[in-house]
């Protein structure tokens, strides 16, 4: 089992800045590929992000390229998403998850933080 808390969530005016964070309760937190998720409401869940088991690959959504960034740290079980230049379509309740495997359905998941950018 791996408990998923996330939090950093907020109100930003377009333009601005968040960070997200993961905290992850697994003393195997090495062994997960970590993603970050988001869904607007009316809207299919989306990945924006993901990074791999050693961090050394990540990958992002074309709509957040340039602008958002993920990032793990081992040694702390954290996966954080740096939020830059934000822009109201980014409204979204954002969800931290794990797989082991990067499959196409992510085993565990975090119970979201809200983002809201208004305009």
């Amino acid at each position: 089992q791996v408990q998923l808390v996330e939090s950093g969530g907020g109100l930003v005016q377009a333009g601005g800045s968040l960070r997200l964070s993961c905290a992850a309760s697994t003393r195997t937190f090495r062994n997960y590929f970590m993603a970050w998720f988001r869904q607007a409401p009316g809207k299919e869940r989306e990945s924006v992000a993901r990074v791999s088991w050693s961090g050394g690959n990540t990958y992002y959504a074309d709509s957040v390229k340039g602008r958002f960034t993920i990032s793990r740290d081992n040694a702390k079980n954290t996966v954080d998403l740096q939020m830059n230049s934000l822009k109201p379509e980014d409204t979204a309740v954002y969800y931290c998850a794990a797989d082991p495997t990067d499959s196409r359905s992510y085993e565990y998941w975090g119970q979201g933080t809200q983002v809201t950018v208004s305009s």
